[in-house]
């Protein structure tokens, strides 16, 4: 039996491929079909989109979890920037509020 998923330091990666589990988890979970998830990442097979959704269904649990952390790990570290310069912050929203009012 192939192997679709590889794991790594910096998580789960389709086999041979850049590609994370999480795009392809995401995709499916938002219900795009192998098919519109292969549009969206030329550098996967179908084969592989199948592979790596048989992988997730099988690993459910495990797979959440892993995605859950991630979300966790990276609010912790999107509010440590924004505590760490709220000047930049700041500005960014300033000209966002420009932006919208000159349209």
């Amino acid at each position: 039996m192939k192997d679709y998923i590889e794991k790594d330091e910096g998580g789960y990666r389709i086999e041979g491929t850049r590609v994370s589990l999480d795009s392809v988890v995401y995709a499916f979970n938002e219900g795009q079909s192998p098919e519109m998830i292969v549009q969206s990442f030329p550098a996967l097979q179908l084969e592989q989109v199948y592979g790596a959704i048989t992988f997730y269904l099988a690993h459910r649990s495990q797979v959440d979890a892993y995605l859950d952390q991630a979300r966790q790990d990276y609010e912790a570290a999107r509010q440590a920037e924004r505590a760490a310069d709220p000047g930049f912050y700041e500005k960014l929203a300033e000209a966002r509020r420009q932006q919208v009012a000159s349209r």
